[in-house]
């Protein structure tokens, strides 16, 4: 086909965190670029729905955790229960500010902004049905990238529907707050809802399916988070099968069993469900595309390509972890590996590096974690030591009160390069970043632990790992050398 055959070189399909991405590159590197986003509202999930908002009102839980515990530190403060609809109002002030920004982004001028829903007609020709009730029309491109993100994973759960439940949608936007809540799930978004209700005075109780929380984290993370929850009040079950979900004399009950089939029964005013998200394809009519699916997500090379050369994905709709900034990397890579093949396809393609995979979780205390766990090194056959430290011997976690959780370094047992680092504790999401940093420059354990360190800094926890593995991974190697 010729270049007159398209009306646009390289059009994305949402207008989310890796859409915007995506298309602010391909305008950067010249291609006549659209946007179609389908949305009552521009921004995308993060801003409006996800970390922005959740972020917003679990800083207001962290701080009635220090009031609660005024006392411990020689202090006197007097608080009223938590005023929720103020906690939503300002959360709602700082999402308009975020979204409003975003949406200027969009409607700048540097690409085509179509207000719409698309599904695909073939391979280069997507109909796009107007937000505005006005006639469907249809648009030819050289290249796509499909941004559409994620929505709420409903589980066929008998009853479920019926009696009604609750997502993280209404907790980020309610004025009110029933007195109890059983959470369903026990990943990032249940852990982090259970923070932010049981600071807010809320009784809650957690089921989650997997046999911990935080499934394909190391046990021992569950094991302290778990902990942690229940001197709080927030009792968990894991391993559980859901049965039921009925109401029950004005109340909702959850029925379950656990993993030696004893079955139990839950009460609660309200159930949040919080079972995870599920790629957005409907309705795009990927199969009129040739675009490929595995377990409802769309199958992409390292290239971000999906099926079809041309067609690109990025974020949650394909990613192997639903992050910001992963969806920010891979539709930044899919424009210019796009450009690359307008350009004749002759220069290799980029191809996306997970090796600094990185996930973190705002709950309380908070957890981190950058590269591979150990059960993923055992399964690889990667010859690895560990080591950790525990919060609770650390100076500065001490004067803090913060002493729940520990810190963990993963190291090649032979190179001592620094292959994966945990941290369940006080600012984990804060403190991983330095093991990202050590990680991209394949740093050894024994490089990390000569950077100094200022003290007392929670920072300097990672030096008693690294040193650590630095000293067993040399006292192997000298052995080694001397056999």
């Amino acid at each position: 086909m010729s270049n007159n055959d398209f009306d646009f070189d390289f059009t994305v399909i949402g207008g989310g965190s890796g859409g915007y991405a995506a298309a602010r590159t391909a305008h950067s590197l010249g291609m006549k670029t659209a946007v179609i986003d389908g949305a009552e509202e521009l921004g995308g999930l993060c801003i409006l729905r996800g970390c922005m908002p959740s972020k917003t009102l679990i800083e207001s839980a962290d701080r009635q955790l220090t009031l609660n515990r005024a006392s411990e530190f020689g202090l006197h403060a007097e608080t009223a229960a938590p005023n929720i609809q103020a906690i939503r109002d300002r959360k709602r002030r700082l999402i308009e500010d975020f979204a409003s920004y975003r949406q200027g982004q969009l409607e700048d001028g540097r690409w085509s902004l179509y207000r719409g829903l698309a599904a695909f007609r073939d391979a280069h020709t997507v109909e796009i049905l107007p937000r505005d009730g006005s006639a469907s029309f249809m648009v030819r491109s050289r290249f796509f990238c499909i941004a559409t993100g994620s929505e709420s994973n409903v589980p066929p759960v008998p009853g479920l529907a019926e009696t009604g439940f609750w997502t993280s949608d209404e907790i980020l936007d309610t004025d009110t707050l029933p007195a109890s809540f059983i959470v369903i799930g026990g990943g990032a978004i249940a852990l982090e809802m259970a923070h932010y209700l049981a600071a807010m005075g809320r009784h809650v109780t957690i089921v989650q399916r997997s046999a911990q929380l935080l499934t394909g984290l190391d046990k021992e993370c569950s094991t302290v988070i778990r902990a942690a929850y229940k001197e709080r009040g927030i009792e968990s079950h894991c391993g559980t099968k859901l049965q039921e979900v009925a109401a029950s004399g004005g109340l909702k009950q959850v029925t379950f069993s656990d993993h030696h089939g004893t079955v139990h029964q839950l009460e609660a005013e309200e159930v949040l469900l919080a079972t995870g998200r599920r790629p957005a394809v409907n309705g795009l009519a990927l199969d009129q595309a040739k675009v490929h699916l595995k377990h409802g997500k769309i199958i992409v090379e390292n290239s971000m390509q999906t099926s079809q050369p041309h067609i690109f994905a990025a974020g949650d709709v394909c990613s192997p972890l639903d992050v910001v900034h992963l969806a920010i990397q891979q539709g930044e890579m899919a424009a210019r590996n796009a450009r690359r093949l307008m350009n004749g396809g002759t220069e290799a393609m980029e191809q996306i590096d997970y090796r600094l995979r990185l996930f973190g979780v705002f709950s309380h205390p908070q957890v981190a974690a950058v590269g591979k766990s150990e059960e993923e090194l055992r399964h690889e056959g990667v010859p690895y030591e560990a080591a950790e430290y525990p919060f609770d011997d650390h100076g500065k976690s001490m004067v803090m009160g913060e002493t729940e959780g520990f810190v963990k370094l993963l190291a090649h047992r032979e190179s001592g390069e620094i292959l994966g680092g945990m941290c369940v504790g006080p600012h984990a999401t804060e403190l991983i970043h330095e093991i990202v940093v050590a990680m991209h420059f394949h740093s050894t354990a024994a490089d990390l632990a000569k950077v100094p360190h200022y003290h007392p800094t929670l920072s300097e926890i990672w030096t008693y790992p690294a040193e650590e593995l630095a000293e067993s991974i040399g006292q192997e190697s000298a052995s080694a050398a001397t056999t």
